[in-house]
């Protein structure tokens, strides 16, 4: 909660002057919503902050095909990422015909296959609300990187 006086936010913890009184920085914390209604002080909902990401304001959820368009391709962006380090195996195998060690080739395999699982997660969320909880926690761990 928010606290106002004279149409002005109150920050909670700072020392703050009404009417020529000095009141300390601890004094909304301490006093009753009384006692601040008493010198004027009004008690308003804290501003609600929604996730912008998913949301175009508070409950009113982007377009799914449009969200389930940008994290796939950011699936796509992390899988590249994620490979990129390991893709000089490849270009020496097609140079050289050097064979790539296998656990970089099965780090690269598992890699691919978790970029489409998670894929398949995205896709298969309703709304901006079950990809935001998806995306928050519960989406398929990317493999542990090669050592």
């Amino acid at each position: 909660m928010a606290f106002k006086l004279d149409n002005k936010t109150l920050p909670t913890d700072a020392a703050f002057t009404s009417n020529g009184i000095n009141y300390p920085a601890n004094w909304l914390r301490l006093t009753t919503l009384d006692e601040k209604k008493a010198i004027g002080i009004s008690e308003v909902a804290d501003e609600v902050i929604y996730d912008q990401r998913f949301y175009n304001s508070v409950g009113v959820g982007k377009d799914i095909a449009a969200l389930k368009t940008t994290w796939v391709s950011v699936q796509k962006e992390s899988a590249s990422s994620l490979l990129s380090p390991s893709d000089w195996y490849v270009i020496r195998k097609s140079e050289k015909d050097i064979a790539i060690p296998t656990d970089v080739s099965n780090y690269r395999d598992a890699v691919r296959t978790t970029c489409t699982t998670r894929e398949t997660e995205i896709n298969a969320t309703s709304d901006a609300t079950a990809l935001k909880t998806l995306l928050d926690g519960n989406i398929t761990d990317w493999p542990d990187q090669l050592a």
